[in-house]
């Protein structure tokens, strides 16, 4: 593609033609965002993303901004009904509905700024370098930026489907070690979008213009992980207790602690140095119950090892979701973890004056509302460090990063999918837990009350595990490391930076462009015979 050539009735500020209608735009976003959910569990086929990323781009060239909602809220469905569709799994098609469409929305109205980037930034910045170079880094991170808004709002947001989370069993998640799940997010973008640049340009012969796609492709393939620090082992008994642990499951009084300890049996009189249940593990309080908490202490002396579990707590009128340290002869819990991030509209209902006059029967299955806890994410184990996160806390920087600066040397995840059997959403959850290991260079026991639980070493892999709904045990020697890896040290930063740099480069280019646009359309003094046109 030449060069534009500005002259007195043609200046090169005119923003790229679409390279589709509008019509086959939204088929194709609509495709794209079908695509990506293949990358995602159960599936897991992560090359897809790089086909799903272009094809979302390509879309959004040349469109003005009402077509790019159009088109982004096209890409949006497609990837976010299928991919959620688990939240249907009990509740019905309301929350799938009413969640997705919420997400398409969002991602539709971010979608704007990529759009404005395509339009704004040649006429900024013409030349084919500005656009094999800058408009990829642009566009990645407004792509990035679009991932933190709805990973942060409304509600704490849903930072479910990030780009990045794609790669936990790929050649790339090793990456996430040195700039995390959103750095990485914003490298897959950047490739796709030089790689796409460089087709548009249609210069082949010019080898020199793939420079930008190729050495983003090899900085995701060749840059090792980030190393830490071998500290030893941990010896960890984990139970799976498959009992009925769902939000509807019938049930008996203490049938999940039942269950719980049935699966523990085979691991009384052997050797551990921590004995870790699910999340639900127990349906009553221990802190309040004195029947539950004397089991819990006849367990702790049986085992000879303290006891990490798991229970809904009250305190005052208050109920959190919890993690706490049971020990042996100890003013027990010996120490608490209220989860960071309930669910909203399932562990608790925001605004519930104003969602109950639009779905009372629904709103009202959610009796109790969980407090946000305030507490470190973080346990001492008996000398050792141990991260904490219950469930969907996985899917929140903060908490992980959190952990790993509190000291952690190990993470033990706890996590109940009971609400979910027969759904993607274990295996979605499971992906978080295997880039959080290869994030943080740490491993990872993420324990379910249903499955899927698994051992995960520091790069990602399995070392041991169970199948979901079966009841089942775990002992292993767990590794532990030290040091903070760059994305621990420097992932806030890193998303700052790409998010509000983004924000400010939009904007400042908006600007470029208008004036730009603005003199072009300025007459020429009478009596020059030149006339400005944009």
């Amino acid at each position: 593609m030449p060069e534009p050539v500005a002259s007195a009735s043609r200046p090169a500020i005119a923003g790229p033609a679409a390279p589709l209608p509008l019509w086959g735009a939204v088929i194709v976003s609509a495709l794209g965002g079908l695509v990506l959910t293949t990358a995602f569990p159960a599936l897991g086929w992560w090359p897809t993303v790089f086909v799903a990323v272009p094809m979302a781009l390509v879309a959004l060239i040349g469109r003005r901004a009402w077509s790019a909602l159009l088109v982004g809220f096209a890409f949006g469905a497609g990837f976010y009904f299928v991919n959620v569709s688990f939240t249907a799994r009990y509740l019905g098609p309301v929350p799938w509905i009413a969640l997705s469409m919420l997400e398409a929305v969002l991602t539709a109205v971010f979608a704007v700024p990529i759009a404005l980037a395509y339009r704004w930034l040649p006429r900024a910045l013409p030349g084919r370098w500005a656009r094999l170079t800058l408009l990829p880094l642009l566009v990645a991170g407004l792509w990035t930026m679009r991932e933190q808004v709805i990973g942060s709002w409304p509600y704490g947001g849903f930072p479910w489907g990030r780009v990045g989370v794609t790669q936990s069993t790929s050649v790339l998640g090793h990456l996430a070690s040195w700039v995390g799940i959103s750095g990485l997010t914003f490298l897959i973008v950047f490739c796709c979008a030089a790689a796409l640049e460089y087709v548009r340009l249609r210069q082949f012969r010019t080898v020199r213009y793939a420079f930008p796609a190729v050495l983003a492709a090899l900085l995701l393939v060749l840059v090792p992980q980030f190393p830490t620090t071998d500290a030893g082992t941990i010896r960890v008994g984990a139970v799976q207790g498959n009992g009925p642990a769902g939000y509807f499951d019938e049930r008996t009084p203490n049938a999940v602690l039942d269950a719980q300890l049935a699966a523990t049996e085979p691991l009384v009189g052997q050797d551990m140095d921590v004995l870790l249940w699910p999340e639900g593990g127990i349906d009553s309080d221990p802190t309040t119950d004195a029947s539950t908490a004397a089991v819990l202490d006849g367990l702790a002396d049986r085992v000879g090892a303290p006891l990490l579990v798991s229970a809904v707590t009250t305190r005052g009128d208050q109920y959190f979701n919890s993690s706490l340290l049971w020990k042996t002869d100890a003013d027990n819990p010996a120490q608490v973890y209220d989860k960071r991030h309930p669910v909203p509209f399932g562990e608790y209902v925001p605004d519930r004056w104003f969602y109950n006059l639009l779905a009372p029967d629904l709103i009202g299955l959610i009796g109790r509302g969980y407090t946000p806890g305030t507490s470190q994410p973080f346990f001492d184990v008996g000398g050792t460090g141990v991260g904490l996160a219950i469930c969907f806390d996985v899917i929140y920087d903060d908490v992980i990063w959190d952990g790993a600066r509190d000291g952690a040397e190990v993470y033990m995840f706890q996590t109940n999918n009971a609400d979910f059997r027969g759904t993607d959403e274990n295996l979605q959850q499971l992906a978080f837990a295997r880039m959080r290991a290869i994030e943080t260079g740490r491993a990872v026991v993420n324990l379910s009350t249903v499955g899927t639980s698994q051992v995960i070493a520091v790069d990602g892999t399995e070392i041991a595990g169970l199948p979901p709904d079966v009841a089942g045990h775990l002992l292993v020697d767990v590794p532990l490391r030290t040091g903070l890896t760059p994305a621990v040290i420097a992932g806030a930063a890193i998303q700052t930076v790409i998010g509000w740099g983004s924000l400010a480069a939009i904007l400042a280019l908006g600007v470029i462009a208008a004036r730009r646009r603005g003199n072009a359309e300025t007459p020429a003094p009478e009596g020059t015979g030149v006339s400005r046109n944009a």
